[in-house]
């Protein structure tokens, strides 16, 4: 197995918390792991993405040009990585806030109505968790188990409190998507697979009310990339 994921959105929609995240459950199985945030001033408002690479076999390169899987949470972040994404890939997409349609016929396409299904919750805050949820139950990169338990790696301690919020989040991008494949709402459009809701999946909106809480704040940048198997060249 070699994934490389991108992660991407604006800031304040917990991109490299999910990243990070995920980098830690990689770890977790054993596997060869890099994560490579990018920050800077497009962290508020614009564009912010970070990079994590899953491999069985020595990672070679930190760079990521071509992934495999993307996950998008705004228009901006879909106009940049679906061109980029290899073909056969698996892109997924905030549907809440992305109504843009995807051109591309050579990936696999899932819209995951990520803020609705958050704001049902009672958590805005928690899409990320909800659409990295629903990409972990439809390619299996990583056992749902493994990501729920390297929650308290990646809480700050002053956020421990919000790990059963960030866990039930996750729970619920699972069950929509595992809800929406079993009441035939998934709808097969050339290699596309496009995800609504199991209430209204024409619209992509979910039934939503109380809205509150807060949602985890993604950990420092490391000194380099989280990895306990360094990519060749590389010095402990």
């Amino acid at each position: 197995m070699h994934e490389e994921v991108i992660v991407a959105g604006f800031g304040g929609q917990g991109v490299m918390f999910a990243a990070q995240l995920l980098a830690y459950a990689g770890m977790k199985q054993g596997k060869h792991v890099a994560w490579v945030p990018a920050y800077g001033p497009e962290q508020r408002g614009g564009t912010a993405h970070a990079a994590v690479i899953i491999s069985d076999e020595e990672i070679g390169s930190l760079i990521v040009t071509r992934p495999t899987i993307a996950i998008v949470m705004n228009s901006l972040s879909k106009e940049k990585y679906e061109p980029k994404l290899k073909s056969g890939g698996t892109l997924v997409i905030n549907s809440s806030l992305v109504k843009e349609k995807v051109t591309r016929a050579d990936i696999l396409v899932i819209e995951i109505p990520a803020n609705d299904l958050a704001h049902e919750i009672g958590n805005d805050r928690l899409a990320n968790m909800i659409i990295l949820g629903a990409l972990i139950r439809a390619t299996e990169v990583i056992p749902l188990e493994a990501v729920i338990s390297s929650l308290p790696k990646v809480l700050q301690v002053r956020r421990r409190h919000l790990l059963e919020a960030n866990e039930q989040a996750l729970r619920r991008g699972v069950a929509f998507f595992e809800g929406a494949r079993s009441n035939s709402t998934l709808q097969f459009q050339s290699h596309t697979v496009r995800l609504g809701t199991i209430f209204e999946c024409t619209h992509h909106k979910a039934k939503d009310t109380n809205p509150g809480g807060q949602s985890a704040d993604p950990l420092p940048q490391p000194e380099r990339p989280l990895s306990d198997k360094p990519p060749k060249g590389a010095q402990s």
